[in-house]
């Protein structure tokens, strides 16, 4: 309360002020006093902790003129940094109501009112305002963000796409690889739908608008898969190291049932052969481990990641060449290595998996849209002894 006082004191003076100088401008018989009814009025109900009327009071007192506009605006921006987004929303409202104010004066209050209304979850009503400035091209740089903002926060994919390009032209940021993830959400929402072809033209644009989209390449082989097109699914996922190749662990086990359906086992297993050297990370070794242990034996498979873990250590490399050594031991060896599968399956659990480039955020999931910055694309795999 005391911190309210403080800031309500400063509208108070500058209401007294006002009231003081209409009292000297007019001629009067006998003294009375230079402050106002309403000025001690307004004192009163913060003396007594009852704000919500004071801010009433103030700005009752403060007519809006070219002189306390700026005044009105400071103090309902102060009262939405401090999060009371109610009192506010009352301040800038009353702003809007008055007739008197310039076209300019109106998008200021409007830009603000949009705010308290985005701080106050009411994303309808802000996307009112900040639409009005649009159609208006005023404040296009700060309206556009926020109004991409919404649009993201509601799944209008076909609105973000528009506000985006929008923002590429007046030149706010580059929006093309930001552009091709909406196209990417709305060939999710295609693919919900069961329409293959929809989905099929919505990654097109995608990849049109960045051709280095993985998730565009992702989506596509998972369709192209779906409907039994390995072939065509495995150039998708191949595209993928060329893209991104920090994605490519995402999509190695769906490689893996491409050949497998082509029958052609030994073409994946020459590919990550090929690309292990290229990928500083555990999981296609993992993969190739598997594979050489179906197709060659244990002990193929057992010497090929220990010379791995020699160049890489992981410890999900470690609990893999355990797990290998335990199928053929036994007594105090098996004992031993028991001891040491516990260790790593401790070490890796609960560990996050992914981590965004930009805030930090970390989890068990990928996020196209990290969940944290709110950035596109910044999700990538964790590496180190303990992750990739």
């Amino acid at each position: 309360m005391q911190e309210l006082i403080w800031l309500l004191l400063p509208v108070a003076a500058l209401g007294g002020w006002i009231a003081a100088t209409r009292s000297k401008a007019k001629p009067r018989s006998c003294p009375e006093t230079i402050l106002s009814p309403q000025y001690l009025e307004g004192l009163n109900y913060l003396l007594n902790e009852q704000p919500d009327k004071a801010i009433d009071v103030f700005i009752r007192m403060l007519e809006v003129t070219a002189d306390t506009f700026e005044t009105h605006l400071a103090l309902g921006n102060l009262f939405r940094r401090r999060g009371e987004v109610d009192r506010a929303i009352r301040i800038h409202q009353n702003l809007i109501a008055r007739e008197s104010l310039s076209n300019e004066q109106r998008s200021d209050a409007l830009l603000e009112l949009g705010q308290d209304y985005m701080r106050a979850g009411l994303l309808d009503r802000a996307e009112g305002m900040f639409s009005e400035l649009e159609q208006n091209n005023v404040y296009l740089e700060r309206v556009l963000p926020l109004l991409l903002d919404i649009y993201q926060q509601e799944h209008e994919w076909d609105n973000a796409i528009k506000t985006a390009e929008k923002m590429e032209q007046v030149g706010v940021q580059p929006a093309s690889p930001i552009i091709a993830q909406y196209y990417c959400e709305l060939a999710e929402q295609a693919r919900q739908r069961g329409d293959a072809d929809k989905v099929r033209g919505l990654l097109a644009q995608a990849m049109e608008r960045d051709k280095g989209c993985a998730r565009a390449s992702i989506l596509l082989g998972d369709i192209e898969q779906q409907a039994g097109h390995p072939e065509a699914a495995l150039m998708a996922y191949r595209q993928i190291e060329k893209q991104d190749i920090e994605l490519l662990p995402e999509v190695l086990d769906r490689m893996y049932a491409c050949h497998q359906s082509l029958g052609n086992i030994d073409s994946m297993i020459d590919y990550l052969r090929d690309a292990i050297p290229r990928y500083n990370g555990v999981s296609p070794v993992l993969v190739l481990t598997d594979l050489l242990a179906r197709e060659r034996g244990a002990q193929a498979a057992s010497d090929f990641i220990a010379a791995q873990l020699d160049r890489r250590p992981s410890v999900r490399g470690l609990a893999r060449f355990i797990e290998l050594n335990l199928e053929d031991c036994d007594g105090a060896r098996r004992e031993n290595l028991m001891i040491l599968k516990k260790i790593t399956d401790q070490l890796q659990e609960n560990k996050p998996v992914y981590a965004c480039h930009d805030c930090g955020f970390s989890g068990k999931a990928i996020h196209w849209q990290c969940p944290g910055c709110k950035h596109w694309n910044t999700v990538k795999p964790i590496h180190g002894v303990e992750g990739e």
